[in-house]
């Protein structure tokens, strides 16, 4: 690897960018409140601290991949220097919605609203990932044919990577909880946000579909999901929004009507104070459908 430490790529028609893979050695990146319109990879290779992400708050360690989405707002607050690798892009350079069948990280590495946006990668994983680093750097620093094709390529295998480990982590994840019937409880309630989430907007209609009372479900939500029931309907409707502004060309009231908000202006309330940004810059910024 050089000793260069940043990798750029730029949109040549908005000028924007499009792919970065950079290195760091302390945390003056990422130690204010992150809001970007691309998606950030970052390799923690040392430090240890706590990450906030969206409502919630986690330790992390060493050894360990984050995944942020675009406008997820996220910090990483350490005593101590993080050093790593930062891979980010843009939609419009790789969209993983349209590529869901090839690289399946939706719902899995980004926009898991129940699980903590970060992965423990091992020394095989390690690797890989070096290696498929140390190609993509090699690649932005000469232009050549089919370049953004080849960069796509390797990032690819790294998201693919990193997604089957976090499905083999997860599992474990869930076996270390102490009381069984619980997770059953949360897989029922997984569910019910998957199906009624356009239509059920408050925290009481879930602990009615589940059959708890509203005390029980939200002590059990806040214990392992680290989040209200409340913030998880929020995350859910909101990455149906986000996925709706980027691959249609839906009107933004017609978005607002199918996920159950009959007030496209109450609608825009509630997605700038939950994304931090309004439907309409979402849109504008993020691009829509126009993503390789």
């Amino acid at each position: 690897m050089s000793n260069q430490s940043a990798f750029t790529l730029v949109n040549p028609q908005n000028g924007n960018l499009a792919f970065k893979l950079f290195s760091f050695e302390d945390n003056s990146h990422f130690d204010h409140i992150q809001r970007n319109n691309y998606y950030s990879l970052i390799w923690l290779t040392q430090g240890t601290g706590k990450v906030k992400a969206d409502f919630s708050e986690y330790d992390f360690y060493e050894n360990c991949l984050f995944a942020f989405s675009p406008y997820q707002p996220f910090m990483l607050h350490s005593n101590n220097a993080l050093m790593g690798v930062a891979l980010q892009f843009h939609p419009d350079f790789f969209c993983i919605h349209k590529h869901q069948a090839e690289v399946a990280c939706n719902g899995v590495l980004f926009n898991n609203i129940y699980n903590p946006p970060f992965i423990t990668i091992d020394e095989h994983t390690a690797s890989t990932f070096k290696m498929l680093m140390s190609q993509m750097k090699t690649e932005v620093q000469n232009p050549a044919l089919a370049q953004d094709e080849l960069l796509i390529s390797y990032l690819k295998i790294f998201l693919i990577t990193a997604s089957r480990l976090k499905t083999e982590q997860e599992p474990k994840a869930l076996q270390a909880i102490d009381e069984q019937k619980e997770p059953f409880i949360l897989q029922k309630l997984k569910n019910a946000i998957e199906k009624e989430f356009k239509t059920k907007h408050s925290a009481s209609d879930y602990a009615e579909i589940l059959n708890i009372s509203a005390n029980a479900l939200a002590k059990i939500t806040k214990t392992h999901f680290n989040k209200t029931l409340t913030d998880l309907i929020a995350e859910r409707i909101i990455i149906e929004a986000k996925r709706e502004l980027y691959l249609t060309n839906k009107a933004i009231k017609e978005i607002a009507y199918e996920l159950g908000y009959q007030d496209e202006y109450y609608f825009s309330r509630f997605f700038k104070t939950n994304a931090d940004i309004s439907p309409q810059v979402y849109r504008d910024t993020v691009g829509f459908g126009r993503g390789a």
